[in-house]
């Protein structure tokens, strides 16, 4: 881990020149760290010269460290914050150390020997007053001052104008506070990577594939207005003319394609590992898989036999979501807000499956330790708990999907194909590629592949419509596209030049 980000410092350092890094076990962004049983720290740590030696007393672009992010915020271990900066001092870093909390965490989040940084998005001159009266005489800094805002599926794309947010910027610089943007450039949950929210609501929601986050630079790296405002703004704190706008990177939108192979869930099991027998329901994270560390992302398949029908109870069980089947018919789903089903009656020894999706951990919060995904405990059928699962770990890795295109038993779509489903279909580019985006008005639920790589998830229930496809990971000739669809399609791929986040709603 440590190694990637040092060979990203050098190379980045050409355009940034500095950097603040944040090496944190609660580093939020909204994205997945994946479950603790899967952690390995030794590495990691072997791994800790490689930062080392790119600090700014060592000729790098590397300026101050964070110890923590926001961790006052959920702070239940006066031991932790000073174990964490020693660590830090240890293993050789001497450049400056923060920490960065909003509001509510600046008392719980600090720790002696480190500068204490704020995060907002609303001027809130009463913590900045405080702020200075808790550490006097030191820089001030905004660590994070929130340009917009993330999506969660089901909701509606946050905006926060430039209009709100140009006179708070301005009113940040009059006061002599430096402040560090997020985010400055969007980005995308590439993979299972999304995170999850917690906090405030009743059930976890994941957050959307998309982090375009309304920021300065788009996900696609375009320039916005308010980029334009901020450089128009920040031109004025400069003695020298800022350089030329680089060029835009070109945006295509490719003809349609037609899905030309269907493979079934079920028939596509033999490509993963062997599959586990267990009495009792297995979380994700305790399989016996990746060499015992578990299962870290994607979906699980729990199958046990039943001799009737009744009253599906999941208990709250499952996490996150569950389609239901008997006998390889879908019969409903399951997730936080449904959790009873009833499963038809039927003759003789039936087969009941689950297939669970991890649709993202949850980043931020005091429930940060309790992501557990799967079945998680005992699911009743009419009161009586079911036992005796065989149980299949679809992780989706790309070996698994290089297996799928060598090996899956593909057939010509049928006029009615089965769901779950993996579809397969060719773009041809017949030029240098372009960054693009795949838009599925008439699919479900369900993630795209490209050439191997994991786009991320997408959603009929929005706000995104549109997946953001990096020109570099097109080529000239056929490219393939393979689409885990769990319950609809029309039968074709679309793609456009410019991005749909879906329909807006202005940050509160």
């Amino acid at each position: 881990m440590f190694t990637l980000f040092s060979s990203f410092l050098l190379s980045a350092s050409v355009i940034l020149h500095f950097h603040i890094k944040g090496l944190l076990t609660f580093v939020c962004f909204e994205r997945e760290n994946g479950p603790k049983t899967g952690a390995s720290l030794s590495p990691n740590v072997s791994c800790f010269h490689s930062l080392t030696n790119v600090q700014y007393s060592q000729g790098g672009p590397i300026i101050a460290v964070q110890v923590e992010n926001e961790y006052g915020s959920y702070a239940e271990d006066d031991k932790y914050m000073p174990f964490i900066k020693e660590a830090l001092l240890s293993r050789g870093i001497t450049e400056l150390l923060l920490t960065s909390d909003n509001r509510n965490g600046l008392k719980l989040g600090a720790v002696k020997g480190a500068l204490e940084t704020l995060n907002f998005q609303k001027l809130d001159l009463d913590v900045i007053k405080h702020l200075d009266k808790i550490q006097p005489q030191k820089p001030k800094m905004v660590m994070e001052y929130w340009s917009g805002w993330f999506d969660l599926w089901g909701g509606l794309h946050h905006v926060y104008t430039s209009e709100d947010m140009i006179p708070v910027v301005t009113e940040i610089l009059k006061l002599d506070l430096s402040i560090n943007f997020y985010m400055f450039h969007g980005g995308t949950n590439f993979g299972f990577m999304n995170g999850a929210l917690a906090v405030g609501i009743p059930a976890p929601k994941p957050m959307i594939t998309s982090y375009d986050y309304d920021a300065p630079l788009s996900e696609a790296g375009d320039y916005t207005t308010k980029y334009h405002l901020l450089r128009n703004l920040f031109s004025r704190y400069h003695t020298q003319p800022l350089p030329e706008l680089p060029a835009l990177r070109e945006k295509r939108a490719y003809l349609p394609v037609i899905i030309q192979q269907h493979l079934s869930l079920w028939n596509s099991l033999h490509l993963t590992q062997k599959p586990l027998k267990a009495e009792k329901p297995l979380n994700m994270e305790n399989l016996p898989v990746n060499n015992n560390n578990g299962q870290s992302y994607g979906y699980t398949l729990y199958e046990t036999t039943i001799t009737g029908g009744g009253l599906l109870n999941s208990k709250n069980n499952i996490k996150d979501r569950a389609l239901v089947f008997v006998d390889k018919q879908f019969v409903g789903v399951l997730d936080y807000n449904v959790q009873e089903l009833a499963i038809p009656d039927g003759k003789g020894r039936r087969t009941l499956s689950f297939l669970v999706e991890n649709c993202g951990r949850v980043n931020y919060g005091k429930t940060l330790d309790e992501q557990r995904k799967g079945l998680v405990g005992d699911i009743e059928l009419n009161a009586h708990v079911l036992r005796g699962f065989t149980i299949h770990s679809l992780e989706m890795k790309p070996s698994f999907v290089n297996r799928l295109e060598t090996s899956g038993h593909w057939v010509s779509v049928p006029q009615r194909p089965s769901f779950p489903a993996f579809f397969l279909a060719r773009l041809y580019v017949n030029s240098s590629p372009k960054d693009t985006f795949i838009k599925l008005p008439g699919w479900s639920k369900g993630v795209v592949f490209l050439n191997g790589k994991n786009l991320g998830r997408y959603w009929s229930v929005g706000p995104q419509q549109t997946l953001y496809v990096p020109g570099p990971w097109l080529h000239r000739g056929d490219n393939q596209v393979i689409v885990f669809e769990e319950q609809e399609t029309d039968g074709k791929i679309q793609f456009t030049s410019s991005p749909d986040y879906g329909m807006t709603v202005d940050v509160q």
